[in-house]
C-alpha cells in the first residue's frame, strides 16, 4: 500500500559557516531551490513543504512556489535543536487541522545534488521493505572503515570497535557506510511514539558514485561550485 508521505525541507536563518547559506546563490540559483526542484518532481512524496523561521527564507520559498503553511517557533531554530523537534512540530500542525501522513521524508537543502529519481527509489525501498526508517549513505574508504580505525586510551591505541587482532586485508574489511544528509525517511509512528528518526529497522539506499556534497564551510560551498560548473551534476527526472 503507497504510503502518504510528507516531505520537508528544514531550512533555518543563522547559518555562522556561511552567512545566509540556505538562500546563498550556487549556479544563479538558492541553494533551496535545488532541493524543492529535485522533491517536485518526485511523484511520490504527498506533499512538500519548507520549515523556517526566518522571514527572508520564507519569502525566497514562496516566489519559488515552496509551501509554507507555518512559521517554525524559533526555539525550534537554534544550532542545538535536533532535527526531530523540527519534523514532530511539522507533523503535528497538519494533524492539528485535520491531515495526516504516514511518514515524513527529510530533504536537507545543504545536500543538493539529489535527484527526483533518487527521492523514488529511496521511498520504494522503504515501502517495499517496510522499514522503520530508510537512509541515503555513502560507504565509508578503507583507511577509515572502523575496523582500522583507533582510539586513544591511557596513552596506547586500540581498535574503535573493540576487537584484540585488526583485520589485515582491505578485501576482508566488512562494509562500512556513512550518512551522506540527503534523505531520510521515517514512519510517523516511530517519529511521535517512539522519539527517534530511526526505529529498529533502518534500511539504507548507498548513494556512492555519485556528485556529492553536504556544505557546512566555505570549501564545501566552493565544491559544490566545484561539481555544478565541471558538469558532473546532471539532473535526473522520471521514475
Amino acid at each position: 500500500m503507497t504510503k502518504k508521505i510528507l516531505g520537508l525541507i528544514p531550512a533555518r536563518g543563522g547559518s555562522k559557516g556561511i552567512p545566509g547559506k540556505n538562500i546563498k546563490l550556487l549556479g544563479g540559483k538558492p541553494l533551496l531551490q535545488y532541493t524543492w526542484e529535485a522533491a517536485k518532481q518526485s511523484s511520490l512524496l504527498e506533499k512538500v513543504i519548507l520549515s523556517s523561521e526566518d522571514q527572508e527564507i520564507i519569502e525566497v520559498a514562496k516566489k519559488l512556489g515552496l509551501e509554507v503553511p507555518f512559521t517554525r517557533p524559533e526555539e525550534l531554530a537554534r544550532d542545538e535543536t535536533p532535527s526531530i523537534e523540527v519534523i514532530k512540530q511539522a507533523l503535528n500542525f497538519f494533524k492539528e487541522n485535520g491531515q495526516e501522513f504516514d511518514a515524513v521524508c527529510l530533504l536537507q537543502p545543504t545536500t543538493p545534488f539529489r535527484s527526483p529519481v533518487l527521492i523514488n527509489a529511496c521511498i520504494k525501498k522503504f515501502e517495499e521493505n517496510n522499514y522503520d526508517s530508510l537512509i541515503s549513505v555513502r560507504e565509508v574508504p578503507a583507511e577509515f572503515n572502523p575496523h582500522w580505525v583507533f582510539e586513544e586510551k591511557e596513552g596506547l591505541l586500540k581498535l574503535a570497535t573493540g576487537e584484540e587482532s585488526i583485520i589485515p586485508r582491505r578485501q576482508e574489511l566488512p562494509k562500512a557506510y556513512f550518512r551522506d544528509g540527503a534523505i531520510y525517511i521515517t514512519k510517523t509512528e516511530v517519529l511521535l511514539e517512539q522519539n527517534s528518526l530511526f526505529g529498529e529497522r533502518t534500511g539504507f539506499y548507498d548513494t556512492t558514485g555519485k556528485p556529492y556534497v553536504n556544505i557546512d564551510t566555505p570549501l564545501d560551498w566552493e565544491e559544490a561550485e566545484r561539481i555544478l560548473y565541471s558538469g558532473e551534476w546532471r539532473v535526473e527526472s522520471g521514475e
